[in-house]
């Protein structure tokens, strides 16, 4: 697969993770108690905000590889 052909899959997979993460981060949210002080929020959110970033540092290192590279 040439690396165009990656990049075009992997955006197309980028953005589908975000919207992904963002309805799973939502579920969990919504699933927690309403009486939930607000510095337990405060972590939940940022680990929520950055947890879409593994995946896409997966997909974006994918989509660089150069054009006959060994798969690892």
């Amino acid at each position: 697969m040439t690396q165009r052909n990656r990049k075009l899959i992997g955006a197309f997979l980028s953005v589908l993770s975000i919207v992904v993460w963002c309805v799973l981060a939502t579920s969990v949210y919504l699933a927690f108690p309403p009486e939930l002080p607000w510095y337990v929020l405060i972590v939940y959110f940022i680990v929520a905000g950055m947890g879409w970033l593994l995946p896409a540092m997966a997909i974006i290192k994918w989509m660089a590889r150069p054009d006959g590279a060994a798969k690892s």
